[in-house]
């Protein structure tokens, strides 16, 4: 971690003892929307890891590439680890942001709540463990510490979010959801980023090829562009590093 980044035991010194009251997807201290007006969208993808979730969605970036259309991508330490050269190649180009999708995938509880049938962190240490093990992991290879945040399955607790901003990153939520984990249709998709309002930052997921991610986008990104839309990259929050 940066020099001045609380240790593991002065995050358990800080919050243990302190108990949670919110849990879920958009809670105060999160970034779910942009504060720039007009017709902007920020389209964000995760890339989750482990067991059935390594793919690598070529024709998704291919898509964002051609249409020269930035994205935030949140990458989990696992799926890194699987897909290193990817990984160099998408660190490379100015058009991605890299952030920060956990260690393990875990949603970030420090109470041991689950989301989606996937068990959460159970205390302050296993959450400082789920950010600041793949906060490492991006700084050694970005050679730049990541700002930006978003637990696995995007559940966290209010505690949590506070620990993340002391680990001097920001968690980002959305405000829609571009291709319902990966399960929806091309035209679902398609139909996700055609109505979304301005100013949304919008999920989808960029780890499982051959689903309909990557043609939906494909037929959206046109439409948007002709109607005057303009992608950019997440701000900085305002009480940012």
């Amino acid at each position: 971690m940066a020099p001045g980044t609380p240790s593991r035991a002065a995050i358990v010194a800080r919050y243990e003892g302190l108990l949670p009251h919110a849990w879920g997807l958009h809670l105060p201290g999160m970034m779910d929307t942009l504060p720039m007006g007009g017709r902007t969208l920020a389209l964000t993808f995760d890339a989750c890891g482990g067991p059935g979730g390594g793919g690598y969605d070529h024709g998704l970036v291919t898509t964002l590439r051609r249409y020269a259309v930035p994205a935030t991508l949140f990458l989990n330490a696992r799926w890194i680890d699987a897909n290193r050269p990817v990984f160099a190649d998408l660190a490379a180009d100015p058009l991605f942001e890299i952030a920060n999708h956990g260690t393990r995938h875990r949603p970030l509880s420090t109470s041991g709540r689950s989301a989606y049938g996937i068990a959460g962190t159970r205390d302050c240490g296993e959450v400082f463990d789920e950010v600041a093990g793949n906060h490492a992991k991006l700084t050694a290879l970005l050679g730049a510490p990541p700002r930006l945040f978003r637990p696995g399955t995007a559940f966290c607790d209010d505690v949590a979010v506070r620990i993340v901003g002391d680990l001097a990153e920001t968690v980002v939520a959305f405000a829609v959801n571009g291709d319902g984990g990966a399960t929806f249709t091309p035209a679902q998709v398609s139909t996700a980023l055609l109505t979304a309002p301005p100013g949304s930052i919008v999920i989808g997921h960029m780890n499982h090829p051959g689903r309909g991610t990557a043609r939906g986008v494909a037929a959206a990104l046109p439409r948007l562009l002709n109607a005057g839309f303009r992608f950019v990259h997440l701000p900085a929050p305002p009480h940012g590093p």
